[in-house]
């Protein structure tokens, strides 16, 4: 629930969108909006994500998931621990990288993640080993990776990126040395490459997660 919240109002700033014309937007009063957001009343799933799309987000939903009271070493469990919102991101080819938006839902698959994105994030799969690193962080083929195409490349960051002469993206991690910048592989067997003009970064990898 925080998170939603968190991302509502971040999304109503920078849109300028007032609780007055959100509740128009959804039909409703600006005080039932007032109690969502203060967490006074606690909207039900198909609320939230009515707020969502009422702000643009249609490429974002609201999932709920159920943890069984075993799953946790304590006999009483709360609330929160229970019912957790997650957001449902399209699992996307690296053909298509950067073109994932609502109205082409319906050919994409969905995976979840706690992780509520600035811009139109999306599932990547790991494809090769060139980030699998023999110590220290290591992304592994098959992997899952969230890609947030509105976050601030940095050095430093896992970053998907891709040359104006390619079809497909990759992987890699953005360093800088000397003044000058390098997308670089976790595996050290293959060879890093030099960050130009030619290149552009589609977005930055926040998240990833495995199947077994």
């Amino acid at each position: 629930m925080d998170k939603w919240i968190e991302l509502v109002k971040a999304k109503m700033s920078e849109l300028k969108v007032t609780q007055e014309i959100l509740a128009e937007r959804l039909g409703m009063s600006q005080g039932g909006v007032g109690h969502w957001l203060t967490k006074r009343r606690q909207p039900g799933i198909d609320d939230m994500n009515r707020v969502l799309q009422a702000l643009g987000l249609g490429f974002l939903e609201v999932a709920l998931v159920i943890r069984e009271p075993g799953e946790s070493q304590d006999d009483e469990v709360s609330l929160k621990q229970k019912y957790n919102p997650y957001f449902r991101y399209p699992v996307s080819d690296w053909r298509e990288t950067g073109e994932v938006r609502d109205g082409e839902q319906a050919t994409y698959r969905f995976e979840l993640s706690d992780y509520h994105a600035r811009g139109a994030a999306f599932w990547l799969t790991v494809v090769g080993d060139a980030m699998t690193a023999p110590n220290g962080p290591s992304i592994a083929e098959g992997m899952l990776i969230l890609v947030d195409p509105d976050l601030d490349a940095v050095p430093g960051k896992l970053v998907i990126a891709q040359w104006q002469d390619s079809s497909e993206a990759i992987f890699r991690k953005l360093i800088e040395e000397g003044g000058q910048r390098y997308l670089v592989p976790l595996n050290p067997t293959y060879p890093k490459a030099l960050y130009t003009a030619e290149c552009r970064i589609i977005g930055v990898v926040v998240q990833a997660t495995a199947r077994f």
